[in-house]
Protein backbone atom coordinates (compact mmCIF):
# COMPACT_ATOMS: atom_id res chain seq x y z
CA UNK A 1 0.00 0.00 0.00
CA UNK A 2 1.43 3.36 -1.05
CA UNK A 3 0.50 6.11 1.44
CA UNK A 4 -1.16 9.32 0.31
CA UNK A 5 1.24 12.27 0.50
CA UNK A 6 -1.50 14.42 2.05
CA UNK A 7 -2.96 12.20 4.77
CA UNK A 8 -0.75 9.08 4.76
CA UNK A 9 -3.72 6.72 4.33
CA UNK A 10 -3.34 4.39 1.35
CA UNK A 11 -5.27 5.05 -1.84
CA UNK A 12 -7.13 1.87 -2.82
CA UNK A 13 -9.86 0.92 -5.25
CA UNK A 14 -12.65 -1.59 -4.75
CA UNK A 15 -11.63 -3.18 -8.05
CA UNK A 16 -8.34 -5.07 -7.97
CA UNK A 17 -6.93 -3.34 -11.07
CA UNK A 18 -7.13 0.45 -10.68
CA UNK A 19 -6.55 0.99 -14.39
CA UNK A 20 -9.76 -0.92 -15.18
CA UNK A 21 -12.06 1.16 -12.97
CA UNK A 22 -13.05 3.62 -15.68
CA UNK A 23 -13.86 0.85 -18.14
CA UNK A 24 -15.86 -1.07 -15.53
CA UNK A 25 -17.96 1.85 -14.30
CA UNK A 26 -18.48 3.68 -17.60
CA UNK A 27 -18.09 1.10 -20.37
CA UNK A 28 -19.60 -2.03 -18.85
CA UNK A 29 -16.31 -3.92 -18.75
CA UNK A 30 -16.80 -7.24 -16.98
CA UNK A 31 -15.00 -7.33 -13.59
CA UNK A 32 -14.50 -11.05 -14.21
CA UNK A 33 -11.83 -10.01 -16.72
CA UNK A 34 -9.76 -8.37 -13.97
CA UNK A 35 -6.39 -10.14 -14.06
CA UNK A 36 -5.52 -9.01 -10.53
CA UNK A 37 -8.65 -10.38 -8.86
CA UNK A 38 -6.68 -12.68 -6.53
CA UNK A 39 -5.14 -9.63 -4.85
CA UNK A 40 -8.59 -8.85 -3.42
CA UNK A 41 -8.47 -11.97 -1.27
CA UNK A 42 -11.53 -13.45 -2.99
CA UNK A 43 -11.64 -17.24 -2.99
CA UNK A 44 -12.88 -17.45 -6.57
CA UNK A 45 -13.12 -15.22 -9.62
CA UNK A 46 -16.90 -15.64 -9.54
CA UNK A 47 -17.07 -14.36 -5.97
CA UNK A 48 -14.87 -11.39 -6.83
CA UNK A 49 -16.88 -10.43 -9.91
CA UNK A 50 -20.18 -10.67 -8.05
CA UNK A 51 -19.12 -8.62 -5.04
CA UNK A 52 -16.51 -6.05 -6.05
CA UNK A 53 -19.04 -3.41 -7.12
CA UNK A 54 -20.61 -3.53 -3.65
CA UNK A 55 -17.45 -3.08 -1.59
CA UNK A 56 -16.83 0.67 -1.65
CA UNK A 57 -17.52 0.96 2.09
CA UNK A 58 -15.18 -1.85 3.02
CA UNK A 59 -12.50 -0.39 0.77
CA UNK A 60 -12.91 2.81 2.79
CA UNK A 61 -12.44 0.80 5.98
CA UNK A 62 -9.38 -0.89 4.53
CA UNK A 63 -7.84 2.50 3.69
CA UNK A 64 -8.63 3.79 7.17
CA UNK A 65 -7.04 0.76 8.84
CA UNK A 66 -3.86 1.27 6.83
CA UNK A 67 -1.05 -1.12 5.91
CA UNK A 68 -2.01 -3.74 8.49
CA UNK A 69 -5.57 -4.05 7.16
CA UNK A 70 -6.87 -7.47 6.12
CA UNK A 71 -7.63 -8.13 2.47
CA UNK A 72 -10.82 -6.71 1.03
CA UNK A 73 -12.60 -10.06 1.00
CA UNK A 74 -11.48 -10.89 4.52
CA UNK A 75 -13.26 -7.69 5.52
CA UNK A 76 -16.26 -8.75 3.43
CA UNK A 77 -16.43 -12.10 5.20
CA UNK A 78 -16.22 -10.43 8.60
CA UNK A 79 -18.85 -7.83 7.75
CA UNK A 80 -21.20 -10.53 6.48
CA UNK A 81 -21.07 -12.29 9.85
CA UNK A 82 -22.32 -9.10 11.50
CA UNK A 83 -25.09 -8.51 8.97
CA UNK A 84 -23.48 -5.47 7.36
CA UNK A 85 -24.52 -6.99 4.03
CA UNK A 86 -27.53 -9.16 3.29
CA UNK A 87 -28.54 -11.37 0.37
CA UNK A 88 -32.14 -12.20 -0.45
CA UNK A 89 -33.51 -15.40 -1.96
CA UNK A 90 -32.76 -14.12 -5.46
CA UNK A 91 -29.16 -13.40 -4.50
CA UNK A 92 -29.52 -9.62 -4.48
CA UNK A 93 -26.80 -8.02 -2.34
CA UNK A 94 -27.81 -5.14 -0.05
CA UNK A 95 -25.44 -3.02 1.98
CA UNK A 96 -23.40 -1.53 3.41
CA UNK A 97 -25.78 -1.41 6.40
CA UNK A 98 -24.36 1.12 8.81
CA UNK A 99 -25.32 -0.12 12.29
CA UNK A 100 -24.00 -3.69 11.98
CA UNK A 101 -20.99 -2.35 10.09
CA UNK A 102 -20.14 -0.03 12.98
CA UNK A 103 -20.56 -2.91 15.42
CA UNK A 104 -18.20 -5.02 13.31
CA UNK A 105 -15.59 -2.26 13.22
CA UNK A 106 -15.77 -1.76 16.98
CA UNK A 107 -15.73 -5.42 17.99
CA UNK A 108 -13.36 -6.92 15.43
CA UNK A 109 -11.00 -4.04 14.66
CA UNK A 110 -11.12 -2.25 18.03
CA UNK A 111 -11.89 1.06 16.31
CA UNK A 112 -14.53 3.40 17.68
CA UNK A 113 -17.23 3.79 15.01
CA UNK A 114 -20.34 5.96 15.18
CA UNK A 115 -23.29 5.97 12.78
CA UNK A 116 -24.48 9.43 11.71
CA UNK A 117 -27.93 9.12 10.19
CA UNK A 118 -28.19 12.89 9.81
CA UNK A 119 -24.94 14.66 9.05
CA UNK A 120 -24.10 18.06 7.61
CA UNK A 121 -20.96 19.12 5.79
CA UNK A 122 -20.19 21.43 8.71
CA UNK A 123 -20.42 18.48 11.10
CA UNK A 124 -18.09 16.47 8.87
CA UNK A 125 -15.54 19.28 9.21
CA UNK A 126 -15.89 19.16 13.00
CA UNK A 127 -15.39 15.39 13.04
CA UNK A 128 -12.31 15.65 10.84
CA UNK A 129 -10.88 18.44 12.98
CA UNK A 130 -11.39 16.20 16.02
CA UNK A 131 -9.18 13.57 14.40
CA UNK A 132 -11.87 11.21 13.13
CA UNK A 133 -12.18 9.84 9.62
CA UNK A 134 -15.59 9.78 7.95
CA UNK A 135 -17.12 7.32 5.52
CA UNK A 136 -19.65 9.47 3.68
CA UNK A 137 -22.51 8.58 1.36
CA UNK A 138 -22.19 10.44 -1.93
CA UNK A 139 -23.19 10.08 -5.56
CA UNK A 140 -20.56 8.14 -7.49
CA UNK A 141 -20.15 11.02 -9.94
CA UNK A 142 -18.20 12.88 -7.26
CA UNK A 143 -15.27 11.49 -9.22
CA UNK A 144 -16.09 14.23 -11.77
CA UNK A 145 -16.97 17.16 -9.50
CA UNK A 146 -16.64 19.72 -12.28
CA UNK A 147 -19.96 18.41 -13.64
CA UNK A 148 -23.37 19.03 -12.02
CA UNK A 149 -24.23 16.44 -9.39
CA UNK A 150 -26.86 14.05 -10.82
CA UNK A 151 -27.98 12.98 -7.35
CA UNK A 152 -26.94 12.18 -3.80
CA UNK A 153 -25.83 8.94 -2.17
CA UNK A 154 -25.39 5.38 -3.38
CA UNK A 155 -21.59 5.29 -3.06
CA UNK A 156 -19.18 5.56 -0.14
CA UNK A 157 -15.94 7.51 0.08
CA UNK A 158 -13.43 8.10 2.86
CA UNK A 159 -12.76 11.60 4.18
CA UNK A 160 -9.50 11.78 6.10
CA UNK A 161 -8.97 15.44 6.87
CA UNK A 162 -9.08 19.06 5.77
CA UNK A 163 -6.52 21.18 4.00
CA UNK A 164 -5.30 24.50 5.36
CA UNK A 165 -7.94 26.34 3.31
CA UNK A 166 -10.77 24.11 4.55
CA UNK A 167 -11.12 21.73 1.60
CA UNK A 168 -12.21 18.17 2.38
CA UNK A 169 -9.58 15.57 1.53
CA UNK A 170 -11.17 12.41 0.17
CA UNK A 171 -10.23 8.95 -1.04
CA UNK A 172 -12.63 7.47 -3.60
CA UNK A 173 -12.71 3.66 -3.98
CA UNK A 174 -14.08 4.01 -7.52
CA UNK A 175 -11.86 6.83 -8.70
CA UNK A 176 -11.00 6.41 -12.35
CA UNK A 177 -7.57 8.05 -12.19
CA UNK A 178 -5.12 9.44 -9.65
CA UNK A 179 -6.83 12.83 -9.42
CA UNK A 180 -10.22 11.29 -8.66
CA UNK A 181 -8.94 8.61 -6.28
CA UNK A 182 -7.54 11.24 -3.93
CA UNK A 183 -8.88 14.77 -4.16
CA UNK A 184 -9.47 17.97 -2.24
CA UNK A 185 -12.97 19.42 -2.62
CA UNK A 186 -14.35 22.58 -1.12
CA UNK A 187 -17.42 22.06 1.08
CA UNK A 188 -19.51 23.84 -1.56
CA UNK A 189 -18.31 21.45 -4.28
CA UNK A 190 -18.82 18.40 -2.06
CA UNK A 191 -22.28 19.20 -0.73
CA UNK A 192 -24.40 18.59 -3.89
CA UNK A 193 -23.18 14.98 -4.04
CA UNK A 194 -23.56 14.28 -0.30
CA UNK A 195 -26.55 12.34 1.05
CA UNK A 196 -26.28 13.65 4.61
CA UNK A 197 -25.26 10.43 6.34
CA UNK A 198 -22.19 8.37 7.11
CA UNK A 199 -20.02 6.66 9.70
CA UNK A 200 -17.16 8.27 11.60
CA UNK A 201 -14.22 6.37 13.04
CA UNK A 202 -11.41 7.15 15.47
CA UNK A 203 -8.62 5.19 13.87
CA UNK A 204 -5.80 7.13 15.50
CA UNK A 205 -2.85 8.94 14.03
CA UNK A 206 -2.53 12.56 13.01
CA UNK A 207 -5.30 15.09 13.62
CA UNK A 208 -7.72 15.86 10.83
CA UNK A 209 -6.55 19.35 9.84
CA UNK A 210 -3.51 19.38 7.58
Amino acid sequence: MTPCTTCHAPSLTQFASPDLVGRIVYEGHDPADDPAWRESGAATLEDYARWCSHLCGLTCLRMALGPSAPSLFELRDGALKYGAYTEDAEGTIRGLIYAPFAEYVREVHAVDATVHRHLTVEEIAELLDAGRTVIASVHFEIRRPERPAPGRGGHLILLTGRTADGALHLHNPSGIDARSRTADLSPAAFEPFFAGRGVSMAVGGAPGTR
